[in-house]
């Protein structure tokens, strides 16, 4: 039993941090370990070895999940460093080789919802004209008609921003954009004590599609970082670690990553705040919270 392991080394310090570390299964991820990101996973490790020993069976589950870009990478391989050191075989499974669409495409069709709808909403709120459509044009080529700042050059266009951001959040971390699907069957695989299980893996252009076949017979632990971590679509899952962060801090940190070309857009943004309103509300189910400051938190303290 999984729990027979954790009693063995409860109470250990994590493994001191030397040279690299194996992180995610992410093609072309770049993951940048800090000494916040040791701060961090050095306080929710004790925490996270206390919740695996109420486990029942020899797998466990792990989410580490948070705003994009908050360093889920980051702690999710340092958690996996840790177990893996005590002794605690564990893999790391990033949740972004799992869109239904490649990164491209995904950002189009993200685009294409907000855009249509927001269209929609001029029509039903009766703002819409040939004269706002030709400055939709010159916005669109901007790419700032999601941008409130606008909105004071241009009241109308309130109703449209306000219809399209409503149609983006019904498509956000939805089983319309992530396949959840394919998730839930590689958690029960696991489970299931199968020792062989493909995996997904996506990169930047439609044809880096393919699938490897990872040897999971010695693992106990399978810790899936992921935006969507906390959804409560995503079955199977035993304990979750949500990190706390504010869209300005996620918006930099993929900066700093180089997750995409247009982190300071106003869409970006956009995108960012609504991932933010989900986090939010799924803070409620999560096993262990920490702060930005490396803080346990618990739910009340995170709804102040």
């Amino acid at each position: 039993m999984l729990r027979d392991i954790i009693k063995n080394v409860k109470g250990s310090k994590p493994a001191e941090v030397t040279g690299s570390i194996p992180s995610g299964d992410m093609p072309g991820d770049k993951v940048q370990i800090n000494e916040s990101h040791i701060t961090k996973a050095t306080v929710i490790f004790p925490e996270l070895l206390g919740k695996l020993e109420l486990v029942e069976g020899d797998k466990a589950v792990v989410t580490v999940f948070g705003g994009s870009g908050v360093g889920k990478s980051e702690i999710a391989s340092l958690l996996a460093y840790y177990l893996n050191s005590a002794g605690i075989g564990t893999y790391v499974l990033s949740g972004d080789n799992y869109p239904f669409r490649i990164p491209l495409y995904n950002d189009a069709e993200r685009a294409s919802i907000f855009r249509a709808e927001a269209l929609k909403g001029l029509l039903k709120e009766k703002k819409y004209s040939s004269d706002n459509q030709k400055v939709l044009n010159e916005l669109w080529a901007n790419e700032t008609d999601s941008d409130p700042k606008m909105c004071e050059q241009y009241p109308w266009l309130k109703e449209y921003q306000k219809a399209g951001r409503k149609a983006l959040a019904g498509y956000l971390g939805t089983d319309r954009e992530q396949d959840f699907g394919q998730l839930n069957d590689i958690i029960a695989q696991f489970k299931s004590g199968s020792e062989k299980i493909f995996l997904k893996r996506m990169g930047r252009s439609e044809d880096a599609r393919w699938y490897d076949e990872i040897d999971f017979s010695n693992i106990q632990v399978l810790v899936i970082e992921w935006t969507h971590g906390g959804n409560e679509k995503l079955d199977g899952v035993d304990v979750r670690v949500l990190l706390n962060s504010t869209p300005e801090e996620t918006r930099e940190h993929r900066r700093l990553r180089a997750r995409d070309g247009k982190t300071d857009s106003a869409f970006t943004t956009m995108v960012l705040e609504i991932e933010q309103t989900l986090l939010d509300s799924q803070a409620p189910k999560a096993d262990i919270i920490i702060s930005k400051s490396a803080e346990l938190m618990n739910p009340e303290d995170f709804k102040r």
